[in-house]
């Protein structure tokens, strides 16, 4: 349609009236000392002399730009944002009043004055554009201050609609940050002068008093404070484009960072999430939502609303696709390529980057900013109280002398040890010391891993499928809708758990620290919340196994599937955090029933913990059955994709049991295979060397007859064992006594289990096999296997290609050792996150690290924040101890990490934190079906564990680890 349409673009004719566009031919669209001829001169290409812009920022202090007369909006974004030294600048916008007195905002991509018809006349203000839900995502201090004066020219201009408590709460922090603590007469003197709201007489008073509650509160603190208040308003960051629906009825629609929203007056009566929604799109006057057939039923999969032009459903049309590219792409969108002779739709795609981007570049680039420090001025300044004037402005950035490098592997660097030890010395100070604040502050750091769990699926894998359009559209809707809803609640709840702690830490509020020292009614409100989400949790089965056969089926998503495994982000196999949401609730149960032991019975945060205890214990019975099912289904299809040579392993009631190295008798001696149990057949594999390390199937032995007897007298050979079957019989040797009871334990358990629930089979087993004490050892079925089969272990290693990280049949075969399903099980639900201090080797300096166990490994990041582990260590294996004589550490709460020549210290935060990671790893560690006297194993093999799938390679002492 060309660029002659519509409020982005410079109007030179009267055409814009048939859009609806009141335009009025009166109006000179000349520059000040501009000529008719000076205009129409160069070929009548615009102007020939730059341009002087006014803008205005969040504070209503207003200054000038002078640009070149073709410059574009980008230009000018770049210079304001300069000038005010901002670092989180894709938050924020310029936008002007366009001819229909609306505020429409600059398109970066635009001349100016293809948008703007008299730019230098033109008054343009810097305001946020993208709210995002959790303030806690504005990583400086500055930029939540600008967001506070956001929230504080919405409050004036009546858009963001509140109650008048709720106003009163908002005005007064916004005087405790503009005036300081209270103080009657100045009180009364900045509200005569400065207008916060627009009924500010009725509701004086009431300002006042609570002001007077916020004495000793920081600009920060009550900026933070403003932001809280304001997300959990409806109205928060609304902007009302006017519309009316099919029958007419006048309505509002919004965007935000969810999704589309519609009101009827200010009470919002629908939001369409982005992932329900399929297309947007605008014919003239006509807003259209396209909603995939599941969300509506296939007769109402359309949404239609009229607007009052088409410039202003274009200008809402073009809002949307940005807050979608902002908040839900992972890359900024590529512009669309232009058709070389005609062209139909739009060509508009948001530029800038998105939040995700915004978050790594501030998070990763180095740049700290001096701590910003509000002014504290005059209250009788009628200029307005806070200004960004030149010789205000910059809390400079510095780049760091030397930032500490990534990790990269357990062997970490050194520098900057002394600091992060003296912080973390005072951090122990300050900080509370009681039990229940460490078990609830293991609700909190669980729960940022979880939600980042969450994420994969979320953000990661979405993005993923949608960029290859490789997911069909039913098992699309089917797998976010039930899941999106779980990620978004979970995000209120860690908002809550964060604020809590904040509170009891003493880090905000601290006059009424005392009344946040509990937990418990935290936690129960949520678990009572969660009930609502039973329905989706109980869907998860139909999720899995949807997503299992689609991949099977359609060979696009399979590719992407497999090459999603293998990005860093997928530190664990794809399906494992499908399960998330329900072993989660195993997790709170734990932590409740042990918050249930600390406190006593008349402790006030006792009644509560023991509600919300009741409350998810019947929701974790219920999908108790549920998660069996799940967990047996996501390691069938795990070994699935990891076994060469056997179709069909996800049959009906088969039932994974144990998966681990023995040695297997051959011609050639004994040679290191892969043995895996399941209720009704025994698999042998070796490692073979395709590109995927996967394992090569040689032997498929039925239990239907089988039995498995001690034999290290008649072959000599340690912790042997003979299994006789119908098709054949085999010698194997375990690494140890305890591993070799193990076997049979669970051989004779299956064998048993499938005497009962399977029907007598055809093949019958062979007599001479019962009397074995008669058998000579020549008997033996000593199969002649290929060369490849037996140089595979060794030429694996040799030949470095990637695997799916982390799959505990790797970590079994290069330690020489088993897992049972009940291991598994176990695991999940005992799993930790947090700081710790890490040790040098021969220094004495720690580093501090965040950390996350699970899946019987400790997985290395910088912060919390980072999206994916930069090293990992498995601990199958490993014995834990504390530090002796001889390791000349003399801190408390270390605990010593031991696998042969291999030893990692790290020191926990506190006594519980100490505790609760010997208790872990213990349990990874040791035997589950043997006393506690065994305290764990020591395989033979030297350990060679491949960790994520990054390029580069460090060998150090038989240990490799892989990372950028």
């Amino acid at each position: 349609m060309g660029e002659i349409e519509g409020t982005y673009r410079s109007l030179q004719t009267p055409a814009g009236t048939r859009l609806g566009a009141q335009y009025n031919t009166g109006i000179s669209t000349l520059e000040p000392g501009q000529s008719l001829s000076s205009a129409m001169g160069a070929g009548g290409k615009g102007h020939s002399r730059g341009l002087q812009i006014r803008v205005q920022g969040l504070d209503d202090a207003q200054e000038f730009y002078d640009l070149e007369s073709k410059a574009d909006g980008q230009t000018l974004h770049n210079e304001v944002f300069r000038r005010i030294n901002l670092i989180e600048s894709d938050y924020f916008g310029l936008e002007f009043q366009n001819l229909q007195m609306n505020w429409v905002w600059l398109e970066p991509t635009k001349l100016i004055v293809k948008q703007v018809r008299r730019p230098m006349n033109t008054l343009f203000r810097l305001s946020v554009k993208f709210f995002p839900p959790d303030p806690g995502q504005l990583q400086e201090e500055f930029t939540r201050y600008l967001f506070s004066l956001q929230i504080k020219r919405d409050l004036i201009e009546g858009r963001l609609n509140c109650t008048e408590n709720t106003a009163a709460l908002l005005a007064s922090h916004l005087v405790q940050s503009e005036i300081g603590d209270f103080d009657d007469i100045a009180d009364r003197e900045f509200l005569k002068i400065n207008k916060l709201l627009p009924h500010q007489e009725r509701v004086q008073e009431k300002i006042m008093e609570i002001h007077r509650r916020h004495i000793g509160q920081t600009p920060a603190e009550t900026d933070f404070q403003v932001l809280e208040i304001a997300r959990k308003l409806e109205m928060y960051g609304v902007r009302f484009h006017p519309a009316a629906d099919r029958e007419g009825t006048k309505i509002n629609l919004a965007v935000a960072h969810m999704g589309l929203q519609v009101f009827q007056g200010h009470t919002k009566i629908n939001t369409f999430n982005w992932s329900k929604i399929r297309k947007l799109s605008f014919k003239r006057k006509r807003f259209l939502i396209k909603l995939h057939p599941e969300v509506h039923g296939p007769h109402q999969d359309t949404l239609e609303f009229l607007m009052g032009s088409r410039d202003q459903c274009k200008i809402f049309w073009k809002n949307c696709v940005e807050h979608h590219s902002f908040f839900r792409l992972l890359d900024q969108p590529q512009p669309k390529t232009k058709a070389v002779f005609f062209s139909r739709g739009s060509s508009f795609r948001y530029s800038g980057r998105t939040q995700k981007q915004l978050v790594d570049y501030v998070r990763d680039s180095g740049l700290r900013r001096t701590p910003y420090q509000s002014p504290q001025p005059s209250p009788f300044n009628t200029q307005g109280p806070l200004c960004l004037s030149p010789s205000f402005q910059m809390s400079t950035l510095s780049l760091p002398g030397q930032a500490p490098s990534p990790l990269q592997s357990p062997i970490l660097n050194e520098v900057g040890t002394a600091r992060l030890e003296e912080d973390e010395e005072g951090r122990r100070k300050r900080y509370p010391t009681d039990k229940a604040y460490f078990i609830a502050k293991e609700i909190l750091t669980t729960e940022r891993t979880y939600l980042k769990d969450l994420e994969v699926i979320t953000v990661w894998f979405r993005s993923a499928v949608i960029k290859e359009n490789a997911m069909p559209e039913g098992l699309m809707t089917l797998l976010f809708s039930n899941i999106d809803p779980i990620y978004e609640f979970h995000r209120g709840f860690l908002k809550e758990i964060d604020q809590r702690l904040a509170l009891w830490e003493g880090r905000s509020n601290a006059h009424v620290k005392g009344d946040y020292q509990r937990i418990g009614d935290v936690m129960l409100h949520n678990m009572c919340a969660l009930k609502e989400f039973t329905g989706y949790l109980q869907k998860h089965d139909e999720v899995l196994t949807e997503l299992e056969k689609s991949t099977k089926r359609v060979k696009k998503l399979e590719t992407v599937y497999k090459e999603f495994e293998l990005q860093k982000v997928c530190y664990l196999p794809l399906n494992t955090f499908l399960l998330k949401p329900i072993q989660r609730l195993m997790h709170y149960k734990l932590i409740l029933e042990r918050l249930c032991k600390h406190y006593a019975p008349q402790h006030r945060d006792y009644d509560d913990c023991k509600e919300a205890l009741k409350e998810v214990a019947e929701i974790a019975a219920q999908l108790q059955s549920s998660l069996i099912r799940l967990e047996n289904f996501q390691k069938l299809t795990e070994l699935q994709r990891d076994l060469i040579g056997i179709e069909n392993l996800t049959a009906p009631e088969r039932e994974f049991i144990r998966e681990g190295c023995l040695y297997k008798l051959t011609k050639k001696g004994l040679q290191q295979r892969m043995f895996f149990l399941f209720s009704d057949m025994l698999l042998y594999t070796s490692k073979g060397v395709t590109a995927t390390n996967q394992f090569k199937v040689h032997g498929q032995l039925p239990l239907h007859g089988m039995i498995v007897e001690e034999s290290e007298n008649e072959w000599s050979v340690p912790h042997c064992f003979t299994i006789y079957s119908a098709q054949r019989t085999i010698v194997v040797a375990a690494s140890s006594k305890v591993e070799m009871n193990k076997w049979i334990e669970d051989l004779n358990m299956a064998i048993d289990m499938s005497k009962k629930c399977q029907e007598k089979s055809d093949l019958l087993l062979d007599p001479s096999l019962c009397d074995r004490s008669n058998r000579s050892s020549d008997e033996v079925s000593l199969e002649q296997e290929s060369e490849d089969d037996m140089n595979s272990s060794r030429c694996s290693l040799d030949k470095q290609s990637h695997h799916r990280a982390n799959t505990t049949m790797h970590v079994c075969w290069h330690r020489n050792t088993s897992v049972s399903m009940s291991d598994h099980s176990l695991a999940v639900e005992n799993q930790l996150s947090g700081y710790l201090l890490r040790k040098f080797k021969n220094s004495n300096g720690w580093q501090k690290l965040w950390v996350v166990f699970t899946n019987f490994c400790l997985f290395f990041y910088k912060t919390h924040q980072d999206d994916f582990p930069l090293a990992s260590l498995p601990l199958l294996g490993y014995t834990v101890s504390t530090p002796g004589e001889s390791d000349s550490i003399h801190k408390e709460y270390v605990f010593k990490l031991q696998f042969k020549s291999h030893v990692y210290f790290f020191r926990a935060e506190s006594e519980y934190t100490f505790e609760r990671y010997g208790q872990l790893v213990s349990f990874e560690s040791r035997p589950v079906y043997l006393s506690q006297s065994h305290k764990s194993l020591f395989p033979s093999l030297p350990f060679h564990f491949l960790s994520t799938n990054c390029p580069m390679k460090i060998e150090t002492k038989n240990i490799y680890f892989f990372f950028n």
